[in-house]
């Protein structure tokens, strides 16, 4: 008898998780669809960190290209100027 009179009193964590599950259970589908494709989207989107370092990446590949022709012309601009040819 005992048993009974404890299993009636419960915790009130256990009050509060009855109490959100019930709420849960009265959203209705599309509600739930769209929190879960909300909580999908937020995992799945790209951080600012990582367009950050994508756009960094492709700045120092440019940045390189351009430095290894503008270095190649300007020593070819460099052989025509010899003053000792004829």
């Amino acid at each position: 008898m005992g048993r009974k009179d404890a299993s009636t009193s419960r915790t009130p964590v256990d009050q509060y998780r009855k109490q959100i599950g019930k709420q849960d259970y009265k959203k209705t589908r599309p509600m739930l669809r769209a929190t879960r494709l909300k909580a999908e989207a937020k995992r799945t989107a790209l951080g600012v960190k990582e367009v950050a370092l994508v756009l960094a990446a492709i700045l120092v590949f440019l940045l390189a290209f351009y430095a290894f022709f503008y270095l190649n012309i300007s020593n070819e601009v460099d052989l025509d100027l010899d003053p000792e040819e004829n």
